[in-house]
């Protein structure tokens, strides 16, 4: 199988259980940054506006949004009931999405990224 190109070919190669979870997730980030333009970058679906804002990727058992370390880290005291990194938020695909803190994670991306220059993905 050819490797998806787009974000909407690596939704439906994604594993079937996952699907709502990212389909829910991708929706929301578009929302957020409806500007940024979409790219598969290392296999996994970005937003760049203009320069890298946020990704995700699918897995077996769960998804991956991964925003900036920065904006990750403001959001510290809510992400502890979470399985997280540095860089990454792990989102189970057997428990809820929680799309309101996950709004705000990406609302604190796109303004950081716009605001300052040496802000983003990395």
């Amino acid at each position: 199988m050819p490797r998806p190109t787009t974000i909407a070919e690596y939704l439906q190669a994604a594993p079937r259980e996952g699907q709502p979870h990212l389909r829910r997730l991708y929706a929301l980030l578009k929302r957020v940054a409806p500007n940024a333009q979409e790219a598969i970058k290392w296999g996994n679906p970005f937003f760049v506006e203009p320069r890298f804002v946020f990704a995700f990727s699918a897995h077996k058992a769960h998804v991956n949004f991964v925003p900036s370390a920065a904006s990750l880290a403001a959001f510290g005291e809510e992400l502890k009931s979470y399985r997280t990194t540095q860089n990454m938020l792990q989102l189970p695909y057997d428990q809820p999405l929680p799309e309101d803190l996950i709004r705000r994670i990406a609302e604190h991306c796109v303004q950081t990224v716009s605001e300052r220059e040496d802000a983003g993905f990395w």
